[in-house]
């Protein structure tokens, strides 16, 4: 079970370093997916990005944080075996490959899929996987060769009562940011040329 620091630890990363650059990012009209590198040894936040299609339609926030990672000096950038991968949602199946041929071992992740496509209107993850790739939702295999996965709902489910309650509301009011942000998206995304909106 992950401890209940790194849990907290990822909850305010999201909230206060990705929430701010996704709200902006969508009132541009971008999705509202976001990424970010911690280290493991401090839990220090090394990058957190947001999504940025209307640049490149292949700069999902993962991607876009990958991109912002390898754009840093070779000499001061850290060995990806030796970082937390934080995605605010389920990596996509281009956002899975990325994280895989980055060479990172873990990645963590809030929303689900399903959320994705039930509570954002943004159901292309579980399409692409189903059309393209033939699985079912949770088809893909989460812990593998490569990486192992975790879902910070799930992780949270599992804490002793006291903890658990703390942070489902924590996790609440987080989802209220999410909720007005793709709000935002959705009333706008018919303005923007993002081919899978």
């Amino acid at each position: 079970m992950a401890e209940l620091s790194l849990i907290e630890r990822l909850f305010d990363v999201i909230e206060h370093d990705i929430v701010p650059k996704t709200a902006e990012g969508v009132t541009r009209g971008n999705k509202l997916f976001g990424a970010a590198l911690l280290a493991k040894d401090d839990r220090s936040l090394v990058l957190a990005e947001t999504n940025n299609e209307l640049e490149n339609p292949l700069w999902h926030g993962e991607m876009h944080c990958l991109k912002r990672f390898y754009e840093m000096p070779k000499a001061t950038r850290a060995d990806t075996k030796d970082l937390i991968f934080l995605s605010t949602h389920e990596p996509c199946s281009l956002c899975l490959s990325a994280i895989t041929w980055a060479g990172f071992d873990n990645f963590y992740y809030l929303f689900s899929h399903e959320d994705s496509r039930d509570s954002f209107a943004i159901p292309h993850d579980l399409k692409i996987l189903k059309e393209v790739f033939t699985l079912e939702p949770g088809g893909y295999n989460a812990e593998n060769a490569y990486w192992k996965s975790f879902s910070l709902r799930k992780l949270v489910r599992d804490l002793p009562e006291a903890d658990r309650k703390r942070l489902e509301e924590r996790l609440a009011k987080i989802s209220k940011l999410y909720d007005d942000m793709s709000g935002t998206y959705q009333a706008s995304k018919g303005d923007n040329d993002i081919p899978l909106n």
